[in-house]
């Protein structure tokens, strides 16, 4: 068999210093090199990521003799990552052929000229199908055109931790039935078990969308019918009265201390902190978190810790009195898109169906801790027992929620985080944190809202 080209590892992306590094070598011209920017964590002990690109470059490399892969690793935190790939796809001489694109931010990237429509390529592919719809949709533009190919979707809940459980006389098949169930909880570890940090609820800009999504809507959502944007008049919502509730929770959270501290609360690396430190070393009790916790403690991950099998219960997240269907999830994901700009679009396109092949696409799933968005990937009995909790994510898929796929999201987004740390921090009331949102809403929508 002919040896296959050696891989070749782009480093040009860091953060130093808080300023991202210009990036080069993308854009270089190369016909027979792939260029693919992806998200690396901070922690470099994190290489799921990197061990699978590899894994499937090889393949690529293999099947497509005389191609080259080139990763281009960009290591920032989450929120420098996606200013990171806008700076490189806004010009041939920079934009990568491949780009990994969190979901919510695709409309604003379509918006600003930055993605390529996929659409003549997805309609000869026929595993395209197998994809879930919302999955599908999660990677469209408002023009009804497909800008991404998603790579596997989260949903989310309540982690907790068996032990502390234990030792706050709280059964191990805990089920909150409604917000005060997770309060109550919260209050009688923290008189139970001194010392250790009873419930997490991201607050802060810090942690920029794990805020925004799986704290702040995790709330949100539990409130009632389309709390965010009512998609029958085309509106946000203004004013609710859910949206307050939810600053309210938050509000008992950090006010009684059932929560971390604000320091912490601020802290950009909350997200990884919360998963590598304060949940294996015992000091976090119950966790609102992702589906893809887990891939931190395997092997391969930055915090290895086999005992979470264990010591790790999972339970939903409650609706805020227990109507029905009586718990919430948020839902996201990743997708694969090509920049507009990219100067191989069609050697990407093969990476794309590279990586989609049902072998590769259980891999990733297995490797990423991922929940399935084609239902051959769903079926596969290697992924339905690859992880304790795949079953129990893969099950929140029926009452899981999407953001609203508009460009303006992202700005929203920012509005929710500052008035979820006004109000943990202690520098807003909900109320007036309610109001502060409200008014910077008006703006960003232009005027279209809507009151409920």
């Amino acid at each position: 068999m002919r040896p296959t080209a050696p891989l070749i590892l782009s480093l040009t992306a860091a953060l130093t210093a808080g300023t991202l590094a210009a990036c080069g070598g993308s854009g270089s011209g190369d016909k027979n090199t792939v260029e693919i920017a992806f998200h690396k964590e901070t922690d470099n002990k994190v290489t799921f990521r990197d061990d699978y690109l590899k894994f499937v470059a090889e393949k690529f490399e293999k099947k497509y003799a005389g191609k080259k892969v080139k990763l281009v690793p960009i290591q920032a935190p989450q929120q420098d990552y996606y200013s990171k790939i806008q700076q490189m796809m806004r010009s041939p001489k920079t934009a990568p052929d491949l780009v990994y694109e969190d979901t919510f931010l695709i409309n604003s990237d379509i918006e600003s000229g930055y993605l390529r429509p996929l659409d003549g390529y997805l309609k000869d592919w026929k595993d395209w199908d197998r994809f879930q719809p919302a999955a599908r949709q999660a990677a469209s533009g408002a023009d009804g055109k497909t800008y991404g190919v998603p790579d596997g979707t989260d949903t989310r809940g309540l982690w907790f931790n068996r032990k502390i459980f234990k030792r706050a006389g709280l059964p191990a098949d805990w089920t909150p039935r409604t917000w005060e169930d997770v309060l109550e909880a919260a209050r009688r570890i923290k008189k139970e078990v001194p010392g250790v940090i009873p419930l997490n609820v991201f607050a802060g800009k810090g942690a920029g969308e794990a805020t925004a999504m799986q704290g702040f809507e995790m709330l949100l959502y539990g409130t009632g019918k389309d709390p965010l944007y009512d998609t029958r008049s085309k509106k946000w919502v203004q004013g609710s009265k859910g949206f307050r509730d939810s600053l309210a929770f938050l509000d008992t959270l950090y006010r009684e201390k059932l929560g971390p501290e604000p320091e912490q609360v601020v802290d950009p690396n909350v997200t990884t902190k919360v998963v590598t430190q304060l949940l294996p070393e015992g000091k976090l009790a119950i966790a609102l978190d992702g589906s893809w916790l887990s891939q931190n403690w395997i092997k391969t991950g930055g915090k290895p810790w086999p005992q979470w099998r264990k010591t790790m219960g999972l339970t939903p997240m409650p609706t805020q009195h227990g109507s029905p269907p009586g718990e919430v999830s948020m839902s996201g994901g990743w997708a694969w898109s090509i920049p507009a700009k990219a100067g191989n679009p069609d050697l990407a396109w093969k990476m794309i169906q590279t990586m989609q092949t049902r072998e590769n696409a259980v891999e990733w799933c297995i490797r990423g801790s991922q929940v399935a968005v084609r239902s051959d990937v769903a079926e596969d009995a290697r992924y339905r027992t690859s992880m304790p909790g795949i079953d129990f994510f893969t099950e929140r898929v029926e009452h899981t929620h999407y953001r609203p796929a508009l460009p303006v999201y992202p700005q929203v987004s920012t509005a929710i985080t500052e008035a979820t740390e006004a109000v943990a921090t202690g520098d807003s009331s909900p109320k007036d944190a309610a109001k502060a949102y409200d008014e910077q809403l008006s703006g960003i929508a232009d005027g279209a809202v809507t009151r409920k």
